[in-house]
């Protein structure tokens, strides 16, 4: 289901109102609120997932006519309806709302917006740990509520400025960047939300035995034990280096990560297979995803991939890294470079073929990176530097690692 009724008691914003006059798309869209909302009439009141009424407003108007008998809206008793779900009968079921024209054009992408002078004000709307007991360290998945007003793609970042003034000199803290994990249209696909991966950073005192909180992550920690409703000081988007190149539906993605630098993907994958949208629909290529991680317990969406990695087994594979469960062909711990040389020919091949590598995490994992390629070059007599260079110059190779 697209959305669920709320507590009957919950109260109405009455912010956002939609006239639908008669048709098909109308009559769907009032079954659905009236399964809903044992409402009688039409659509619809806004809870905290509904886009912004004007926003509303201008895509109601797109498909439907203004009606002046359909503005009675909820009988009493009736339960808050989610406005996405609405909308999405409305749509079609589809996510296209938030599309360029056409939707691979990529020169209307935003950057920059918000900075840090002017930052914006997001709330948070869940905190939630995505790892397991075992896993190193503590890993959060953060949805925040943007109410539609802080447009970003997929492969942006987002910009945190943590509260509070850094101790040396009094002045605001810094900036952190953290790659998006959602889609555009955010996990409840309205529009409105983004959500950020992220690990609490900490650090281990050797002498204390212990963590020392005087020097742990400061944004990590803040963002790590929010709450909803939490407000956060955010710029950007920023970026465009990880943006997906989708003029071309046959282009195959090879994304590598490392932890949380599996951020960009979710947001490409939910994107290509999971939403109903115009580059999921022309899409016929191969999105194939390394993620490497310290065991089992530490990884991240793994459910999320296995479910389309089963509903679309030709357009998506999945490989795992996992240091300390796993070993290499010489017998060390699997690092991602080396599942990722497993496959040197099959890949080679793909970029030969024009397909787009990502590698996303902490810049530690590129010389190890480096080395397996330039090792697998040497291997089939290409010249590295020049392979590189090419990839680049065809803006087939993207780097994001921090």
């Amino acid at each position: 289901a697209a959305f669920a009724p709320a507590a009957k008691n919950q109260a109405f914003r009455a912010d956002v109102s939609l006239d639908m006059a008669n048709g098909a798309k109308r009559k769907a869209a009032v079954e659905i609120i009236k399964k809903a909302a044992g409402a009688v009439g039409t659509v619809a009141l806004a809870t905290a997932a509904v886009p912004p009424a004007a926003f509303a407003a201008k895509k109601a108007a797109e498909v439907v006519e203004t009606a002046d008998n359909t503005k009675n809206i909820v009988t009493a008793g009736a339960a808050a309806v989610v406005a996405g779900g609405a909308f999405l009968a409305l749509n079609g079921g589809k996510q296209d709302f938030l599309e360029a024209d056409p939707y691979w054009d990529q020169s209307t992408v935003p950057v920059n917006v918000y900075k840090n002078k002017a930052p914006f004000t997001g709330k948070v709307v869940s905190t939630k740990r995505i790892v397991g007991p075992k896993a190193t360290g503590e890993t959060c998945h953060i949805v925040i509520d943007h109410k539609g007003d802080f447009p970003y793609w997929e492969g942006q970042s987002w910009g945190v400025i943590p509260p509070g003034v850094r101790e040396k000199d009094g002045k605001p803290h810094a900036v952190r960047l953290y790659s998006i994990a959602s889609t555009r249209y955010g996990d409840d696909m309205t529009g409105n939300t983004g959500s950020l991966c992220v690990r609490r950073a900490t650090y281990w005192d050797p002498e204390l035995k212990a963590d020392d909180p005087a020097k742990k992550g400061i944004c990590s920690n803040f963002l790590c034990d929010t709450e909803p409703g939490a407000e956060v000081q955010m710029t950007g988007p920023a970026g465009k280096v990880m943006l997906l190149p989708e003029e071309d539906p046959n282009t195959d993605y090879i994304m590598v990560a490392t932890g949380t630098g599996i951020a960009p993907y979710r947001g490409f994958v939910r994107r290509l297979f999971t939403e109903n949208t115009p580059a999921a629909n022309a899409y016929k290529g191969q999105a194939w995803l390394f993620l490497g991680v310290a065991n089992s317990d530490a990884l991240l969406y793994d459910d999320e991939w296995q479910e389309v990695k089963a509903n679309y087994p030709d357009n998506f594979r999945l490989d795992y890294a996992l240091s300390r469960e796993q070993e290499n062909k010489k017998g060390g711990k699997m690092y991602i470079q080396d599942k990722v040389e497993e496959y040197a020919d099959e890949i080679f091949n793909k970029l030969d073929g024009g397909a787009h590598i990502y590698f996303c995490g902490l810049k530690g994992m590129m010389p190890g990176i480096q080395e397996m390629l330039g090792s697998v070059c040497k291997d089939k007599g290409i010249n590295y530097d020049e392979w590189l260079k090419g990839l680049k110059k065809n803006k087939q190779w993207h780097v994001e690692v921090y």
